[in-house]
């Protein structure tokens, strides 16, 4: 059955808003940014919800997932940590694609500011720490997984072919 609705996932800093973007562009498809959407519904940035908590931040993360997972002819970037719940992980494969971009840690390191990411403020070797925590429940979400080692441009047409057939156009 051909989806209508694709979901990134992986690290911060893979890739999932730059390339979700440009892919949305390109499929004809409404890009939706779930952080900014969680700011939208919830009327509050989102380090305001992580100094609440986290499960505070989690809880609107949920309902993030339950609405967006309605949109039609759409592409969604979501936060890194998305897949920590388990029912987000039940909503995210339910009635979508959902594509793991797997980008090493080194080149996320090498480019991402850590001070502007609520859970990386604690330095890079925290970055190290989440995927190890995050990286089996990347792949055990995704439908796909495709790497981010190089161009962007290349990701994003990698990301196509394995969209092609599986997807309405």
């Amino acid at each position: 059955m051909l989806k209508d609705r694709v979901f990134l996932i992986g690290m911060p800093g893979c890739g999932k808003t730059t390339i979700g973007k440009v892919l949305a562009k390109e499929l004809n498809y409404t890009f939706y940014d779930m952080d900014k959407y969680i700011v939208d519904i919830s009327g509050k940035e989102v380090h305001e919800l992580f100094n609440e908590g986290e499960e505070v931040f989690r809880k609107w993360e949920t309902e993030a997932c339950k609405e967006l997972s309605k949109k039609r002819n759409s592409i969604i970037s979501t936060g890194g940590g998305v897949i920590k719940t388990s029912i987000n992980r039940e909503i995210l494969r339910s009635n979508s694609l959902v594509v793991f971009i797997d980008r090493p840690v080194e080149n996320i390191i090498g480019d991402v500011d850590i001070n502007t990411r609520p859970l990386l403020k604690n330095g890079a070797g925290e970055v190290y720490k989440l995927y190890e925590e995050r990286y089996e429940l990347y792949k055990e979400t995704s439908h796909i997984k495709v790497l981010n080692d190089g161009f962007i441009r290349d990701t994003i047409d990698n990301i196509k072919k394995s969209l092609n057939g599986r997807i309405k156009e």
